[in-house]
């Protein structure tokens, strides 16, 4: 019999590949959505068992567990982390989840003047209180920021705009962090009890950045600095929600900070394959990055 597992935020960016990446490593999971829609029909497609839960309402979490022996655990960058957290801890406590997978942020820390990245870091410690088996992960700014719609439009436009200055990191993609909260989740021996950082394979300022993306792209893309006030106020007069806004304040400053920085092989220790390339991920994702 296969082990069951659990994968919280099913439909979002790193939960659809840890789906689709456990399903294929032979694990029997059970995706915990909001509702049923187009999107928790694809999971269920991919042969996983879907069921309807809320981070927020602890005795949903609580029969969304019964029966697993790993447990991811996933919270967007919105209010209610902190709510979150606890209550997915009480949940794996009263039903004897084995190992718990925690998706924490490389900027969380008590010092941080963005509110998400402070509650980040309390959110880890909370699960080390609780003493359950955790592994937490720290990646690095996603791939997928490129496709975000206030940064898209400028993107498509030839402009890769980021408050960042010189500021560098190596991005990844969601689908590379799949796979390796699907390959801890089959095999964490080794690992309980650790921080994971999990990066692209280059480490790069933003200009090299746009320089990559102009070689994939086939087209000139240049890097535009500007000052973080400038950057927070232009994306909240285009509807980016309040919390984001602040966070990405805190977040940039974090960046300048070189609390982003680094590079690592984790992902290909984890899973046998690098993470995949700033231009690998351009190339995959052209049509959308080109506005076709």
């Amino acid at each position: 019999m296969s082990k069951k597992i659990l994968i919280t935020g099913a439909t979002g960016d790193t939960g659809r590949a840890a789906v689709r990446e456990s399903i294929a490593l032979g694990l029997d999971v059970r995706a915990m959505v909001h509702q049923l829609d187009a999107r928790s029909d694809a999971l269920k497609a991919l042969g996983a068992e879907v069921v309807v839960g809320d981070l927020l309402d602890v005795n949903s979490v609580r029969d969304a567990m019964q029966g697993v022996e790993a447990a991811y655990l996933v919270w967007p960058v919105k209010p209610g982390l902190i709510n979150a957290t606890v209550n997915f801890a009480q949940a794996a406590r009263e039903t004897g989840v084995k190992t718990v997978i925690n998706l924490s942020q490389r900027s969380a820390n008590r010092e941080s003047s963005s509110d998400s990245c402070r509650d980040t870091y309390i959110a880890e410690e909370i699960l080390n209180w609780s003493g359950l088996p955790v592994i937490h992960l720290r990646p690095t700014y996603f791939l997928e920021w490129l496709l975000y719609p206030w940064q898209l439009p400028f993107l498509q436009n030839g402009v890769l705009r980021m408050p960042v200055g010189k500021g560098r990191h190596s991005p990844i993609a969601a689908d590379d962090q799949g796979r390796a909260i699907a390959a801890l989740l089959k095999d964490p021996q080794g690992h309980i009890g650790t921080t994971i950082a999990l990066s692209g394979p280059v480490e790069m300022d933003h200009e090299q950045m746009a320089a990559e993306l102009s070689e994939a792209l086939g087209r000139k893309i240049v890097f535009q600095d500007l000052p973080i006030e400038e950057y927070t106020q232009s994306i909240a007069e285009m509807g980016v929600p309040e919390y984001v806004v602040q966070h990405l304040g805190g977040a940039m400053l974090d960046y300048h900070n070189g609390r982003m920085s680094g590079a690592d092989n984790n992902v290909e220790t984890l899973t046998g394959r690098r993470s995949m390339t700033v231009g690998e991920f351009a190339r995959l994702h052209a049509d959308t990055l080109n506005g076709k």
